[in-house]
């Protein structure tokens, strides 16, 4: 009996050990993240059953204003340089380990039903195709994939023409869903985003780099965890930036 008590009180002993080691990872990630980092997780998780990722996904500047106010993150992901900035400045005893992940692409998409064919962006008459519809947009405002679209609107000399004609959406992915339900005849996405859904938007146009610079997402751990930087420090392994290729994002060296 007593060998057995002992054996019993050994294997509670281990299970509060494990539970100790078990640490629950809260990642805040641009909405355009949202797919591959939910598929590279799948790999981290089993390569750490005891740590439990959790993510919040929407746009970049939403995150770095909840972060700047503490919200309990421990990584944080932008979609452009600007954001990850602002952490730092706001944050700075809690921004670490700010490394650039990937690139990625910016497109004019359109319902995959649309009778528009893929052509250049200065062949794009959007008066005519919008008319009294919406180019659906991430608010220019603080989303950066809007950021982005005005940027290269204004080098093409559009923005005069298709600002008033705008559908300001609070996130990348919500700009995409407006297009996929055929709410708006085009929208500007990131290559990506119009990539998960192909069987319901096609691209049209792809912005050539030099009109909006480029989309460059930063990472950083905002939390002393020491599971934070294991989790930022995976998504720098070759099998998670072949995830990133497969998704069309372009890693960085």
């Amino acid at each position: 009996m007593k060998k057995l008590h002992k054996l019993a009180l050994a294997g509670i002993f281990a299970f509060s050990a494990n539970l100790a080691a078990a640490e629950d990872i809260t990642v805040f990630a641009a909405a355009s993240m949202t797919n591959v980092l939910q598929e590279i997780n799948k790999d981290f998780e089993k390569a750490n059953p005891q740590d439990k990722v959790t993510f919040s996904f929407a746009s970049s500047s939403v995150l770095a204003k909840q972060i700047e106010q503490d919200a309990p993150a421990d990584v944080f992901i932008s979609a452009d340089l600007k954001w990850m900035d602002y952490v730092k400045e706001k944050q700075p005893a809690k921004t670490k380990n700010v490394a650039n992940l990937v690139k990625n692409d910016l497109v004019l998409i359109a319902p995959a039903s649309s009778t528009l064919n893929s052509t250049k962006v200065e062949n794009v008459d959007f008066k005519a195709i919008l008319k009294e519809n919406y180019l659906s947009v991430g608010d220019p405002e603080h989303v950066p994939a809007g950021k982005y679209a005005k940027k290269a609107l204004e080098h093409y000399k559009l923005w005069a023409d298709v600002e008033p004609r705008l559908a300001r959406a609070k996130n990348v992915r919500d700009a995409l869903s407006f297009v996929e339900r055929g709410e708006a005849p085009l929208g500007i996405v990131y290559s990506t985003d119009a990539k998960v859904s192909a069987d319901k938007v096609k691209v049209i146009a792809t912005f050539p780099q030099e009109s909006y610079g480029e989309v460059v997402y930063p990472a950083a751990t905002v939390s002393d965890k020491t599971e934070a930087k294991k989790f930022l420090d995976f998504l720098k392994t070759p099998a998670a930036k072949a995830k990133f290729e497969a998704a069309g994002f372009y890693p960085l060296p």
